[in-house]
């Protein structure tokens, strides 16, 4: 059974087709939704494309489609829309930025003119799966998906990209290198995000665009982390005391305050009996000293008098004043 493709439908309601009938089609023709002149490139980018002399002069030697594959895979480094340093932007602003086509040009990329090349071509079905299986280079499989998103219905773009969505090859996208990704990550850039390195894909309506994300979902779901087992184990206060008795599961509320005035009466307890016999002790060790009494009689001789002054002092006095008489 053929499955025929009509611009208006998608034009109107934007029904996607069943999956499956992309690639098992019997009719080889593949529809081109949109602009059927511009392939739905920016009007800035569109413009350099046409006016390039490579797309005029080297490009149009090439006839076929497998040359212009054996082009991509000798000339394609990267998938930016410019080549580095080509384009300045940094002094515009607002409409004038470049991304909607009205910014100042530069030098248009070799990826983006062999993509309107293959264009031009008006590629089948079965060239298409060539493009996007091809084993060479991963900028061969890039452009091809790069040509779906631009020329495809919307509705049928998840059952273009969903096979595709966990391959692992990897190339570097960026002009001059320094950003590396793999086909399944620009898939997913291609299917949810509308800018592409300063220019725009065409716009996928909403309830299209619900529909991928409730797919994408359903084929990733959020991982939960998975929180370790409590186990129940009881807590113990260390904050106050170390001792166990606060933990103890035999006391009452009640009883707790008692003992931990019990226990602080009985510390203290202990400290005054301790200092007794410290006191006791140094006494009995004086009565046992023979020097106790003549270091007692040296110290009363030697101690000071608040009237008088010392002994000494005094005895000194009473001879000079014997003296003078």
């Amino acid at each position: 059974m053929e499955v025929s493709y009509e611009n208006e439908g998608y034009d109107n309601d934007y029904q996607s087709k069943s999956k499956g009938s992309i690639l098992t089609r019997k009719n080889n023709t593949m529809p081109v939704w949109g602009n059927e002149r511009t392939m739905n490139l920016n009007t800035l980018i569109l413009t350099n494309i046409q006016s390039s002399h490579y797309f005029k002069v080297n490009l149009y030697e090439l006839k076929t489609y497998h040359e212009v594959i054996d082009e991509i895979y000798y000339k394609v480094q990267h998938l930016e829309p410019w080549e580095k340093g080509s384009r300045k932007t940094s002094g515009q602003t607002g409409m004038c930025g470049g991304v909607r086509g009205v910014g100042a040009g530069g030098i248009v990329s070799t990826a983006f003119c062999l993509l309107y090349k293959l264009f031009t071509l008006k590629l089948t079905r079965k060239q298409v799966t060539g493009l996007i299986t091809h084993c060479d280079s991963p900028y061969i499989r890039a452009l091809g998906f790069m040509y779906i998103r631009y020329t495809q219905p919307p509705g049928d773009l998840w059952d273009w990209y969903e096979s595709f969505l966990d391959d692992e090859e990897e190339m570097d996208v960026r002009a001059g290198g320094g950003q590396t990704m793999t086909i399944g990550n620009i898939l997913k850039s291609f299917l949810f995000k509308l800018e592409w390195y300063s220019t725009l894909f065409p716009r996928i309506p909403v309830p299209i665009q619900q529909q991928m994300e409730k797919k994408m979902s359903e084929k990733y779901p959020p991982v939960v982390e998975e929180t370790p087992r409590r186990i129940n184990i009881p807590e113990r206060n260390f904050s106050r005391d170390r001792d166990d008795h606060r933990n103890r599961g035999d006391l009452s509320d009640t009883a707790r305050p008692r003992e931990r005035n019990e226990r602080r009466e009985r510390s203290h307890r202990d400290y005054r009996d301790r200092d007794y016999e410290r006191k006791s002790s140094n006494a009995n060790s004086r009565e046992r000293s023979p020097y106790v009494s003549r270091r007692d009689e040296y110290k009363k001789s030697s101690s000071r008098s608040p009237k008088y002054g010392s002994s000494k002092r005094r005895d000194r006095d009473d001879y000079k004043s014997r003296s003078k008489y």
